[in-house]
């Protein structure tokens, strides 16, 4: 799963620029306001706090967290979102699963189906990818200042189902119910927790190579830029060379 896997790494240093301008925010404030929904109390909705989390990581002030609750609640008025999921296929044949927040399904739909078709993808009919994918709580430790041993132990302790060295990090991955569980056992452990989602893992992967590569990814970096795309998840696998070589 290695151009998987590289695809968070560019993410992750792309997050810096995100917030810069602006689109991390509005989309960590969207997550919150669909996780409110389900209840204000973070303590009893997994889902907004971990919202909340991701947010304060990100060092968004309390009150927009607060207003983004309020709105999710009914407290304030606010924009009606709603969650859809859209599948297709990359140039290459990876599959792409693609979970959205937005106030106009039409708009998003026509606006996703154009990226893909500008950049040789295909967009797909609901569930045409969706099964190859299984949806897990996966947390990101730094490699470089945890012990293997010791994170494995706690993370298992935890309710982890696997735990994986990916460069300079360890990728622990468990059901979406454990994931405050091993994040807090981490923490406990004295771990530094680098990052903590639930995330759609595939079940297996397509190789991806030649010039699909470069198209992939320039599929890939227009529908996370997309402002009404929460998150963007794929199988492809890309030999490190072919990534070097299209990251350039």
């Amino acid at each position: 799963m290695a151009g998987h896997s590289k695809w968070k790494q560019i993410k992750r240093k792309k997050a810096v620029a995100d917030a810069r301008r602006g689109a991390l925010f509005t989309r960590l404030i969207r997550e919150i306001t669909i996780a409110a929904k389900q209840g204000g109390d973070p303590g009893g909705n997994p889902r907004l706090r971990t919202a909340i989390d991701a947010a304060k990581a990100e060092n968004m002030p309390l009150d927009n967290i607060e207003r983004a609750i309020k709105k999710g609640t009914g407290e304030l008025e606010g924009v009606q979102y709603q969650e859809i999921t859209y599948e297709g296929y990359s140039p290459g044949g990876a599959a792409i699963f693609i979970e959205a927040t937005t106030d106009n399904a039409n708009r998003t739909v026509a606006e996703i189906r154009h990226v893909f078709q500008r950049h040789g993808g295909n967009l797909g009919a609901a569930n045409s990818v969706a099964w190859m994918f299984d949806r897990k709580a996966q947390i990101t430790v730094d490699a470089t200042r945890a012990d293997e041993d010791a994170t494995m132990e706690a993370a298992l302790d935890a309710g982890a189902e696997d735990m994986v060295r990916d460069g300079d990090a360890f990728l622990i991955t468990g059901p979406v119910s454990q994931l405050h569980a091993i994040t807090e056992k981490l923490k406990q452990r004295h771990i530094a927790v680098q990052a903590a989602e639930i995330t759609m893992l595939p079940k297996s992967t397509v190789k991806v190579d030649g010039k699909d590569v470069k198209q992939l990814l320039v599929l890939m970096e227009a529908l996370e830029e997309m402002d009404d795309v929460a998150r963007v998840s794929s199988n492809f696998d890309i030999d490190a060379e072919a990534m070097a070589a299209a990251t350039a």
